[in-house]
């Protein structure tokens, strides 16, 4: 895929980069393999908003996609590529040798024809779904379980990938894209490849209505609040916050302040930590 820029002839064409989509074969998605799609635009069982920035957006059918690829030894057609509103990678639609269809993510570099496979017996080749233990060291890997039969849960933003780097007794260990090495059982799925469309994160949406059409709300800074709305909030001009580090607008410690529970259980397979970012992250914003 490439990515196609616009001539600044408005200002939402000035900045805007979009994908060139040329890796999509087909337009319209397999009906028996969607289904509605509620939006709570943040709101809970009373209607409450809990999370907030959130609604409105282009309605959108959700494409039932196979992370668990748990049909083995039969092998599957790639029959088209087709682009999911849901995410920002794309979906290969399979149609397997005793005719049922499946959404899967689509790996880079997998074309329309090629025939693939899922089982511990399967070649290593692109889009090939296998246990980790039968997957050759340095090999990089997609969509992969942290459960043994419960489907992919790492790995499946556009781009994303992880190497496989060491096997040990019951647990292979595993170079995330984070920087993190962490362990996983041996049993685990994984499939070969680097998910596709891998410039998805130099794409820029140009202006504000296209982060609306997404279904996010704009966000405002909380020190141009008053003081009853956000702990920043209030003074003359541009004032200072006021406290020894930034909050949320419920007073909790926010922007670099860690809240991942101590006691997870799963802190005991993290070999090495991610690296650390800056205070304030990629595009981070104030609360």
């Amino acid at each position: 895929m490439g990515i196609r820029i616009y001539r600044p002839y408005t200002p939402g064409t000035r900045q805007r980069t979009v994908p060139d989509f040329a890796e999509i074969t087909k337009n319209e998605p397999e009906k028996s393999l969607t289904t509605s799609k509620h939006r709570d635009k943040g709101r809970n069982n009373r209607g409450v908003i809990t999370c907030r920035h959130r609604g409105g957006g282009h309605k959108r059918l959700y494409r039932i996609v196979d992370f668990r690829r748990d049909k083995l030894n039969v092998p599957a057609k790639v029959a088209a590529i087709e682009y999911d509103p849901n995410r920002n990678a794309r979906l290969a639609l399979l149609f397997y040798q005793d005719g049922e269809k499946r959404y899967i993510l689509h790996p880079h570099n997998l074309k329309v024809g090629t025939v693939i496979h899922s089982g511990p017996n399967a070649p290593i080749e692109i889009g090939n779904a296998l246990p980790l233990k039968d997957i050759p060291l340095g090999t990089i890997v997609h969509n992969i379980e942290l459960v043994p039969g419960k489907g992919g849960q790492m790995a499946r933003a556009a781009g994303a990938s992880a190497q496989v780097a060491a096997k040990e007794g019951d647990y292979v260990t595993l170079k995330l894209p984070s920087t993190e090495v962490r362990l996983v059982r041996r049993e685990c799925y994984a499939t070969i490849g680097q998910v596709g469309n891998i410039e998805a994160r130099n794409t820029s949406l140009g202006k504000a209505g296209r982060t609306r059409h997404k279904g996010r709300r704009p966000q405002v800074r909380g020190s141009v609040m008053n003081p009853v709305d956000h702990p920043h909030g209030g003074g003359e001009g541009r004032a200072p916050i006021g406290r020894p580090g930034p909050v949320t607008p419920w007073g909790k410690p926010a922007l670099g302040h860690k809240t991942r529970n101590k006691k997870k259980l799963s802190s005991a397979l993290i070999v090495r930590r991610r690296r650390k970012s800056s205070k304030r992250g990629r595009g981070g914003r104030e609360s």
